[in-house]
């Protein structure tokens, strides 16, 4: 009897876009699902015509954060991150979530007793010693994040310049990057949801703050909180530090509340939202179960498509922004 061969992870199967082009259905673009399917044709040729990222002019630093939990904050980090390095740049993530969810989506060890943040910012342990490659996408580096990290809040309370622990190993660390040619053109720092030291030293670490939020009821719940947060961080102890991103996630365009809560957020800050939307994606869902960005698990997902959008409407926008 001939056994049936069995179908391989989607670690190990095959790109959709390298193996075969897949057809476009015909559609209604007057109907919400007409002009999804619209806007997923317009994207898949934007971002396909687009083979590589212009480089920033220096290294940016950006802060995900929302004191609201289950925006796609680490979804976030993740795919903008890989669709970054995917395009040619060099990217390096810092997990400072002790759950570490960043760091498994990105297929990095991070066991109790793995060195990482925790080391870099309560021991002092240099980054270079700390950071890992992704083995999934080239250029893209992560410092993990492991349970230890759980206690460092308390830890850090009692350590000399408990606020600015992650910014000291962090210049350090791109500075010799640089100076060995390797110098890094973004980095990412995924916060825990609370304002305590480590979101601190991510935010004094920081220059650019990217704000998911999800387009669902009570988005704008916290958010008020946390630009009184950053405000103060401002005042007292990164002068730098702005928002520069807003990205509206978990986008239904079936739903007039998702149009609705998408509209408030862009009347509120008009030049701060990306003109991309994240939809909500099954193949995005997906994706960290099988320890990888939708970009690598479907790249030619909605999902997929969209974090590629919003990364490339990033790099324009950096044209504008000055350097440290």
């Amino acid at each position: 009897m001939t056994s049936t061969p069995a179908t391989p992870s989607p670690r190990h199967m095959p790109s959709a876009a390298s193996s075969y082009s897949v057809p476009v259905p015909s559609h209604d673009d007057s109907t919400p699902l007409g002009a999804e399917a619209e806007q997923h044709v317009a994207l898949a040729h934007r971002v396909s015509s687009t083979t590589r990222f212009e480089q920033p002019d220096h290294t940016r630093v950006f802060v995900v954060a929302n004191q609201k939990g289950g925006v796609g904050k680490t979804t976030t980090t993740v795919n903008i991150a890989a669709a970054l390095a995917l395009k040619g740049l060099r990217v390096l993530v810092i997990d400072l979530d002790p759950q570490g969810n960043t760091s498994t989506a990105l297929n990095i060890p991070h066991a109790e007793g793995t060195p990482g943040v925790y080391e870099a910012i309560v021991d002092g342990t240099d980054l270079d010693e700390l950071v890992k490659p992704c083995p999934d996408i080239d250029g893209l580096t992560v410092l993990p994040a492991s349970i230890d990290l759980a206690g460092a809040e308390i830890e850090l309370v009692s350590l000399v310049a408990r606020e600015s622990r992650l910014d000291r190993a962090l210049q350090v660390y791109l500075s010799d990057c640089a100076e060995a040619g390797d110098r890094i053109d973004y980095v990412l720092i995924d916060c825990p949801p609370s304002l305590g030291l480590l979101t601190v030293n991510a935010m004094v670490a920081g220059r650019e703050v990217l704000i998911p939020i999800q387009c669902e009821y009570y988005a704008l719940e916290g958010l008020g909180q946390l630009i009184r947060n950053i405000d103060m961080i401002r005042a007292h102890l990164n002068p730098k530090l702005d928002i520069t991103t807003i990205l509206l996630t978990m986008f239904d365009a079936r739903t007039r509340l998702s149009a609705g809560v998408a509209h408030e957020v862009r009347t509120h800050f008009p030049d701060k939202v990306l003109a991309t939307a994240i939809p909500r994606s099954v193949r995005t869902s997906e994706a960290p179960s099988y320890q990888q960005s939708v970009l690598t698990y479907d790249g030619t997902s909605s999902g997929a498509l969209s974090y590629l959008e919003a990364a490339r409407e990033i790099t324009m926008a950096g044209r504008q922004e000055v350097g440290r």
